[in-house]
């Protein structure tokens, strides 16, 4: 029987889209836009995630990298992406909505050091009874300890965990752990389905 639901983050709770933040910071030009998002997909981004580096230091290798009239904003879209935050629209809800039911409600997520600053913005970080991100354990999904991990931080049984995430690799160790999981893909509707296909009442 399913007792808890753990949730991602990034494009499960709130909205992580790297060419959205590179608008909002003025970014023009399809060239400047595609040296900016080598941000977000450099290694740097995950060691960031997995806590070798804090936010400045990878800013302070990234940016020599990039023409110095984009260095600023690479500093600006490191620090401050989250400003504003925005939610994936109907998850919130559906997280009170779960909350009511009884089950406990955790976070899993890749972030960095910066993540608990900002989950305090997040509206539906209330309704959460525990949260494990990677920065602090310096392991990244989907390594399959960082599961184990959670598991032995909350003391949870692995298939009384329903787990949900944007990226099919993260899903996939889940269930090769044993916690059963579901790929979001930003439909909420098709999320409780798959929510009621696992036994966990939700409404349609």
């Amino acid at each position: 029987m399913i007792r808890n639901i753990v949730f991602d983050m990034g494009n499960v709770i709130i909205r992580f889209d790297p060419d959205a933040f590179i608008d909002r910071f003025g970014v023009s030009g399809e060239d400047h836009k595609t040296l900016i998002r080598e941000v977000f997909r450099s290694p740097e981004w995950v060691m960031m995630d997995r806590g070798v580096l804090t936010d400045e230091q990878a800013a302070d290798v990234l940016c020599p990298r990039l023409p110095e009239r984009l260095r600023e904003t690479a500093r600006k879209l490191i620090a401050l992406w989250d400003r504003p935050i925005y939610e994936v629209e109907g998850v919130c809800p559906l997280i009170e909505e779960l909350k009511g039911l009884g089950y406990g409600i955790y976070l899993l997520s890749n972030a960095s050091c910066r993540q608990p600053d900002y989950w305090q913005r997040v509206p539906a970080a209330r309704f959460f009874d525990g949260t494990l991100i990677s920065y602090a354990v310096r392991l990244v999904k989907p390594m399959p300890e960082i599961y184990e991990k959670f598991f032995e931080t909350f003391s949870l049984r692995r298939e009384e965990c329903f787990f949900i995430d944007d990226n099919p690799a993260n899903v996939e160790a889940s269930i090769y752990v044993g916690m059963p999981a579901a790929v979001f893909d930003g439909d909420v509707g098709r999320l409780r389905a798959k929510l009621r296909e696992a036994g966990v009442p939700v409404r349609e």
